[in-house]
């Protein structure tokens, strides 16, 4: 039967995120790689570049423990998260209800409601920071807003956050995808700026002239090894699990099945080492940089400063620029998180609906500067509560098959009962808790035992249920929706319009003036780390930097955007 004769009448009142990702919409590596990127080189950088030196890690310990805690993320996403988001075509959310009914999807997409609502309005809070020292507004200490300004410039930042969001995936990756090359070079050039300020303070010249010299300026201003208590701080394990732990939330936990389902192969989670390796690497490597060196020219400690402190030393006028941007790409990928989990709640509304509403309760909650200042203990224990879901979902969908259950088999049973899965996530959740309380080994790793904790519980309570039975008759039916789903997306890609790829010379040219800016802000805080001979000579050079580095930063946005804009021409 061909796809024009089929009856489609069911599948065209079902909202796209209810379904899996057709075919025509998925996406290459290089959408991957700029989400990635752009999502975690944020603002909060700046915070935890100061978190690690408040913990007192040690250098070497710095730099080998991220090196391997982010390598280790990057493996989770590729080898957990991008395989099930491709097998599915679908988001947690909506594959959750799949596999254990309404009742416990509900509890968890609320709770990833709020989670995620938080986060973005934190990131909001932040950024909103950056135009408060611009316009020099007050520092807003209080857990509520003591300006009306600063509610103002809130309710702005914000409402570009929701308006990116509301138009879906391929919005928040265009976003992403112009702002992650500039990010990487704004976190770059802000260490070789502010670099020699620190050498000046610890060694009496602006350059350190070995890795020695490197390390021991670390040593003594960043990262000392004696915390904020004067106490010896975190060692090397810790560092290893802050760097993996840090995003347990989406790999281990599978929230960015959300994103990854749109990978056209499973490889593509190589690419989130895009915002690993840089943004939660060399990016907290630079702030902590960029901390130090600001705390110097400042006469305080890293502790009193806030991101548009740092970043306006770091990067002049860019500074303030890069605070709300690092805030805003973090904020519109999990505002569209929320907006999903949202809609997986409220399925007769659309995707949009429920972003529009989630985005205006986030603003309201952004105006509150206690969600920025409680940001990485959220962010924490946001983690070991997703973790479990993940868990379950993983032991479902690749463990089952393997062990002769039956995949789906509560929808099979027409969801007679939830029972096992909100009752495993109990427990996982008592257990990872349970080990917090008792403090039998460091938080960061939590998420480990509890995600093997959960795996045991559910497939044993799974089993018990009926997972070990065979459904032929439902597993029929079930293989012929989804033959259904997948002539009805055929059907669609044909009325798809084809777009044409922009190669006119004038885009070209756009590309290139974009890229020769980021080329030359690179160069010139070259210029200011190897060509300063004396203090003199630094800080013309950085004065220098902060002119015409701001020139380069409009120059990269307008053209990078006006070449986006070209290349979304259309064939009718």
């Amino acid at each position: 039967m061909s796809t024009t004769t089929k009856d489609f009448s069911q599948l065209s009142q079902m909202h796209e995120e209810q379904l899996p990702v057709p075919k025509h919409k998925l996406h290459d590596w290089t959408h991957f790689a700029g989400l990635y990127a752009a999502e975690h080189v944020a603002a909060t950088e700046f915070v935890i570049g100061a978190t690690f030196v408040a913990l007192g890690a040690k250098t070497m310990d710095i730099i080998i423990g991220l090196l391997i805690g982010n390598i280790l993320a990057v493996l989770s996403w590729t080898l957990i998260t991008t395989p099930i988001a491709v097998d599915t075509r679908m988001s947690l959310y909506t594959y959750l209800q799949k596999i254990a009914g309404k009742q416990m999807s509900k509890l968890y997409n609320w709770a990833n409601v709020l989670i995620f609502t938080v986060i973005s309005a934190a990131m909001v809070t932040v950024s909103s920071t950056a135009v408060r020292f611009a316009f020099d507004i007050p520092a807003q200490l209080n857990w509520y807003p003591t300006n009306i300004w600063f509610v103002g410039i809130v309710i702005l930042v914000g409402l570009f956050v929701v308006f990116v969001a509301i138009y879906g995936f391929n919005a928040v990756s265009e976003f992403s995808g112009i702002c992650a090359p500039w990010l990487f070079t704004m976190f770059t050039s802000g260490a070789m700026v502010l670099l020699p300020a620190l050498a000046l303070a610890v060694i009496g010249k602006t350059i350190p002239e070995s890795w020695a010299e490197f390390v021991n300026i670390g040593n003594q201003s960043i990262w000392t090894g004696v915390n904020s208590a004067g106490e010896p701080g975190i060692g090397l394990l810790e560092v290893i699990g802050f760097g993996w732990a840090a995003n347990s939330i989406t790999h281990v936990g599978l929230i960015d099945m959300a994103l990854l389902r749109f990978a056209k192969k499973k490889s593509y989670g190589l690419a989130t080492s895009t915002g690993m390796l840089f943004g939660h690497y060399i990016a907290w490597i630079a702030a902590g940089i960029m901390g130090a060196g600001a705390a110097v020219i400042l006469g305080k400690t890293i502790a009193e400063l806030d991101p548009g402190d740092v970043a306006y030393y770091a990067l002049g006028w860019s500074g303030f620029v890069i605070v709300i941007v690092a805030g805003w790409t973090t904020a519109i990928t999990n505002l569209y998180r929320a907006g999903l989990a949202a809609q997986a709640i409220f399925s007769n509304h659309s995707r949009r609906d429920t972003t529009l509403v989630v985005g205006l309760a986030m603003v309201v909650i952004a105006c509150f500067p206690f969600v920025f200042t409680k940001f990485l203990p959220l962010l924490t224990y946001a983690g070991l509560i997703v973790v479990p879901v993940g868990a379950i979902v993983f032991a479902e969908h690749q463990l089952f098959p393997k062990i002769g259950y039956t995949r789906y088999w509560s929808k099979y049973q027409d969801y007679a009962s939830s029972m096992p899965a909100v009752a495993s996530w109990g427990l996982g959740l008592a257990f990872g808790f349970g080990l917090n309380f008792l403090d039998v080994m460091s938080f960061y790793y939590l998420f480990i035992p509890t995600w093997f904790f959960t795996i045991l519980v559910y497939t044993v309570l799974a089993g018990s249920y009926g997972a070990k039975k065979t459904y032929p008759e439902a597993a029929a039916k079930e293989q012929q929706f989804n033959e259904l789903v997948e002539d009805y997306q055929q059907h669609l890609a044909a009325k798809e319009p084809i777009l044409k790829k922009d190669i006119s010379e004038f885009s070209k040219l756009l590309k290139m003036l974009a890229f020769a800016a980021l080329g030359i802000t690179l160069f010139l805080a070259a210029k200011v780390l190897f060509g300063s001979s004396d203090e003199g000579t630094y800080i013309a050079n950085r004065e220098t930097f902060y002119f015409y580095g701001f020139i380069c930063t409009v120059t990269y946005f307008v053209a990078a955007y006006w070449a986006m804009q070209r290349g979304k021409r259309q064939v009718v």
